[in-house]
């Protein structure tokens, strides 16, 4: 008997029963759709969680916070030695490294104030690495900063007071400074506790950049970056490495600030592309820096995510092995009731493989008709939570979610996976009734004696 035959078979005995074979394949779309669906919330979970990660950090960028010294255990702060280091390493695009002023400095334009953090930069080093002006220009005297996007938002009356936020915390527009900046002079304040007594410097600055707005809402850049000139100018005044702010008790910096003064607060990696992430990190795991990067937070969440979607697929995976027992069911029953046609298959010398395999391609048809009516029907749902479990949530709590969270994602692996799993299981349920068939007596099977 030819295949072709054999499936035309198939499908004519299908027809006979079509009531009993449909409540199969329906129990097995069931199974697999429940499979699909489970495992999808730990997909959507898991590409949710790495899109958040992914956008708030730059997927190039690697932080190194130190190197581990002699003393194990103990990291130094980083300086030039190992900028150029860094620099020399393959596919590293820019080396971006920053001075933090050491203490909170405070910035005023007329009776409009704000507090903020102070930087020295390497400005080449910052362009390279994406660094990039929405106005003016970047410094080039002493007394020339760069501001970042944010500095005239939060740039507030400071005789507001309690009524300077709104519900939110947000700045009550009324309060924020309306003038220009570009071009303006700013004044930089800095303390120092001298004799027991705080004393104040106050110096002119003017603004001659603005950086870029940030791609993210809640990115917000208030930093203002100054000269290096001005930070030594700073370090006079307050006689401490960095500005460092000492309190009214004491009278000398600890040696090891004073030792590692040169050496910078905060050092970037941005690397060609994603692939070379992972072998920077490697590189400089092998000098005994300390990394880290989105590479290495992606690698734990995938690996949660990776335990998570096992278990959802596995508990997906009984659905269709109690769908299973219905197809051992409609096999065994089509086993039972065609036992004349077996015995007529044998009596003119039909193969028992080709007896075998025509039960086996019935069950198989019924699995996979299954499998592929459950994964459209997932699709389906699928669709349909993304879409309504945001409405309810707004609904029964009155807001809208903060993140943007995918609840359920079906990649195409995920139907993969459930066919095979759904074929598999549906090939073992029709062993058993396929094995039987090959054992009719040929006499018996004429008298329907089976």
């Amino acid at each position: 008997m030819k295949l072709k035959d054999q499936f035309r078979f198939v499908r004519q005995n299908m027809k006979k029963n079509r009531t009993r074979v449909f409540m199969t394949i329906l129990a097995t779309a069931m199974g697999c759709a429940f499979l699909i669906v489970l495992a999808s919330v730990g997909f959507g979970l898991q590409k949710s969680v790495v899109k958040e990660i992914t956008e708030r950090r730059v997927i190039t960028q690697i932080d190194v916070h130190g190197k581990e010294s002699k003393d194990q255990g103990v990291y130094r702060p980083l300086n030039d030695k190992d900028v150029r280091i860094f620099e020399k390493i393959k596919d590293v695009k820019a080396v971006t490294r920053r001075k933090m002023l050491q203490q909170q400095s405070t910035y005023s334009i007329g009776n409009y104030q704000v507090g903020t953090q102070t930087f020295v930069a390497n400005f080449p080093a910052e362009i390279k690495a994406g660094f990039e002006l929405s106005e003016g220009r970047l410094p080039k005297e002493k007394n020339e900063v760069a501001v970042g996007y944010n500095f005239l938002l939060n740039l507030a009356d400071k005789d507001a007071g309690d009524d300077l936020y709104d519900e939110k915390g947000q700045i009550k527009e009324a309060y924020l400074y309306k003038g220009e900046l570009l071009g303006k002079e700013i004044e930089l304040t800095i303390r120092q506790f001298k004799d027991g007594k705080q004393i104040e410097k106050t110096i002119p600055l003017k603004v001659v950049g603005i950086s870029k707005k940030p791609t993210k809402e809640w990115a917000q850049d208030s930093s203002v970056f100054i000269s290096d000139e001005m930070l030594t100018e700073i370090e006079k005044f307050t006689g401490t490495p960095k500005g460092y702010m000492l309190d009214a008790n004491t009278k000398k910096v600890s040696d090891d600030l004073e030792v590692h003064k040169n050496a910078y607060d905060e050092v970037k990696i941005y690397a060609k592309n994603m692939e070379a992430v992972q072998s920077i990190s490697d590189q400089l795991k092998e000098k005994n820096y300390a990394t880290y990067s989105v590479v290495n937070e992606l690698k734990e969440v995938n690996m949660v995510f990776m335990i998570a979607k096992a278990g959802l697929i596995f508990i997906g995976t009984i659905a269709i092995l109690i769908a299973s027992i219905g197809i051992y069911n409609t096999m065994t029953m089509a086993v039972t009731e065609r036992a004349p046609d077996i015995g007529i298959m044998k009596a003119i010398g039909a193969n028992p493989k080709t007896i075998k395999r025509i039960f086996l391609l019935e069950s198989s048809y019924i699995g996979l008709i299954g499998a592929l009516i459950g994964t459209i029907v997932s699709y389906g749902i699928s669709y349909t939570v993304n879409f309504a479990i945001p409405l309810i949530i707004k609904q029964a709590f009155g807001q809208e979610m903060d993140l943007d969270l995918i609840f359920s994602d079906i990649p195409l692996v995920l139907p993969i996976i459930c066919i095979v799993i759904c074929y598999a299981v549906t090939i073992i349920s029709g062993l058993r009734p396929a094995q039987r068939a090959t054992k009719v007596d040929v006499l018996k099977a004429m008298r329907r004696e089976v």
